[in-house]
């Protein structure tokens, strides 16, 4: 599926060093989107130059951690410079831990919600920022989990469960608030999906990768491709009159 109005638009994508993110950057890069690649991890700079490398789009990176409101701000500034206004936003950066609800930490509980939702708002603002103050329109697609609305079995993740859900509410409050200035926001749901950090985990696991594909009715996990045609879809404008929507991608599973 090829979207002409998608060519030269640039994106930016958080957590776009590796997995899902970069998966995700790839598809949009497919689209002749210029990317820029915002991430904490250090290979932020290789992925960069391996998707110009294999899509042959211009593409920048910047290592920054998405809870720091001004080095978010400056990110979107350096790829204003470097690339142009961007008016795609995808918002991959997020993390998840597995403790009892009873056991964890208050420094714990406040980076889960610290990454998850106040990085995905900061680099939501940033972007709208940038969008209002050159009158031009955008789609924002933020990342968020099925586990916003279902709780996973057996793992105990409360606060990732938490901070999932927040962000499909946050979704449906930005995309009421900036209707009117042409900025779509949307949230997307994936449920379980082999990124190469999950494929690792299942492959040392397989009793709980069992587990979890017995209660996905199409009888896999998603690949990370599985996402493409979906952001791809809501960052073009085939998608123009779509927003506030939280869309599950999950294979079934919060079907039953």
């Amino acid at each position: 599926m090829r979207c002409a109005d998608l060519e030269g638009k640039v994106a930016v994508v958080t957590g776009g060093a590796r997995g899902l993110g970069y998966s995700m950057a790839s598809a949009l890069a497919a689209q002749g989107c210029p990317v820029a690649l915002l991430d904490v991890l250090p290979e932020v700079d290789a992925s960069a130059a391996q998707l110009a490398q294999e899509s042959g789009v211009k593409t920048s990176s910047t290592r920054v951690d998405v809870t720091d409101r001004e080095a978010l701000r400056a990110a979107f500034e350096r790829t204003a410079a470097t690339l142009g206004t961007p008016q795609v936003l995808v918002t991959a950066a997020g993390i998840t831990v597995w403790t009892d609800s009873v056991d964890i930490d208050a420094d714990e509980w406040r980076r889960v919600m610290s990454i998850n939702l106040d990085g995905t708002f900061f680099a939501a603002q940033a972007f709208a920022r940038r969008l209002l103050d050159s009158d031009r329109s955008g789609s924002a697609i933020l990342v968020g989990s099925m586990s916003g609305s279902i709780v996973n079995v057996p793992q105990h993740q409360t606060s990732y469960n938490t901070s999932k859900a927040a962000v499909a509410h946050l979704a449906k409050s930005l995309a009421v608030e900036w209707a009117g200035h042409g900025i779509r926001v949307n949230s997307i749901a994936p449920g379980y999906f082999l990124s190469q950090m999950t494929r690792q985990f299942t492959e040392e696991n397989p009793d709980l990768a069992t587990g979890w594909v017995s209660r996905v009715p199409l009888g896999r996990m998603g690949e990370p491709e599985d996402l493409h045609g979906l952001v791809v879809y809501l960052a073009s404008e085939d998608s123009g009159y779509l927003t506030g929507q939280d869309i599950v991608i999950d294979g079934g599973y919060t079907a039953i």
